[in-house]
């Protein structure tokens, strides 16, 4: 039996052109290596799954090529590049802060700061989840970090920058990592699904894209979750199954029933949810998301920053048309105080049903 790789592996960037969702970034970094003004010390910070450590790791190839593409890619074929590709590399060294966060784990890589590279120019020290060194630690590092040997680089990478003290920020270029776009999550996981031959529905990907909020490594996880739950065929119904996403049917509907004042019908809905075992807090919060979607979608200049699925796309601008703005406004902060005061609440049922009734009253309101 073949060994099975996860697409987060199989498929994790090797290049800069392959990196997705950082471009300015990537840029700027390509442009520092073409000049040659390589900083004594980068801080990747951003949140999990975006291609920090990842960035890193291409980063220290590419600045160690010994034949550099005039694109500034590392040529994959030079010994530097080979060494690397087959993890006998000794000019990166990759130190976990989670698990060596003690002064004794920075004494040690500062003693081995100071051994030149045997190939390439540079001797690179990445340090992942950085925040996580102890204060003494911290301070035993600094003289390090603000004047290595002309040999050494540092690549920090961390997602709590705000954890991190200042005298080690003011000694690195700091570098904000975004949260990758649904659009260029779901192109990349149509890139992996054509590449592996599995059929897909374009909105089973945007379901996938919306639940990684942001992290690519999440996205190609449940990928590989929904490959094999879908058995090779990614649907968006199978999707929704598995992960336990509301349909988006059920909140237009409920829209058009607070817009018909039809109280009872929304409580028969909520009643159905229930009885699937849909959480209500997570009801709540896809309720807001869907409402937040109709407002966008009444001014085009808003209606860019929607992100699901072509086709309901299409859905979301065409009955955004029936609501008013005032009607989403309002409905809006009727779902965001039951969100506040629900946890708190002794009698959770009722006061989320008390919000489908106020909700359903809106447009009733207005007509007074």
């Amino acid at each position: 039996m073949e060994n099975f790789i996860v697409s987060a592996r199989k498929y994790r960037p090797d290049s800069f052109k392959t990196v997705v969702g950082q471009d300015s970034l990537i840029t700027t970094l390509k442009n520092a290596i073409q000049r040659k003004q390589l900083a004594q010390a980068y801080l990747f910070c951003g949140p999990r799954g975006v291609g920090k450590t990842t960035c890193a790791r291409i980063f220290a190839k590419t600045i160690n090529c010994l034949n550099p593409t005039p694109e500034m890619e590392a040529c994959n074929e030079c010994e530097s590049c080979k060494a690397l590709k087959e993890q006998r590399s000794f000019n990166i060294h990759e130190l976990d802060a989670a698990s060596n966060n003690s002064v004794d784990g920075i004494r040690s890589l500062i003693e081995q700061v100071r051994i030149p590279p045997q190939i390439g120019k540079y001797s690179v020290y990445i340090i992942d989840e950085v925040h996580m060194l102890s204060t003494s630690a911290f301070n035993s590092f600094l003289k390090t970090l603000e004047e290595p040997p002309a040999h050494a680089i540092f690549i920090l990478a961390t997602t709590e920058k705000h954890k991190i003290i200042p005298t080690i920020l003011s000694r690195c270029q700091i570098y904000d990592f975004n949260r990758i776009k649904v659009e260029d999550t779901v192109k990349y996981l149509k890139y992996i699904a054509k590449e592996e031959n599995i059929p897909y529905e374009v909105e089973a990907l945007n379901i996938i894209a919306q639940k990684a909020d942001g992290a690519m490594r999440d996205a190609l996880s449940i990928f590989d979750q929904m490959v094999s739950f879908s058995e090779d065929n990614i649907t968006y119904q199978k999707v929704i199954e598995n992960l336990n996403v509301l349909d988006f049917q059920y909140y237009f509907t409920l829209t058009e029933n607070f817009l018909n004042a039809d109280y009872a019908s929304s409580l028969k809905i909520y009643d159905e949810l229930l009885s699937k075992g849909f959480d209500p807090q997570q009801f709540i919060t896809g309720l807001s998301e869907h409402f937040r979607n109709l407002l966008v979608c009444k001014d085009p200049q808003t209606s860019q920053i929607l992100e699901v699925g072509a086709a309901i796309a299409e859905r979301y601008m065409k009955f955004a048309v029936e609501c008013t703005p005032e009607f989403l406004i309002k409905a809006l902060d009727v779902i965001n105080q039951t969100d506040i005061t629900f946890r708190q609440s002794n009698n959770q049922r009722l006061h989320l049903e008390l919000m489908l009734i106020r909700l359903s009253g809106l447009n009733q309101e207005k007509k007074k």
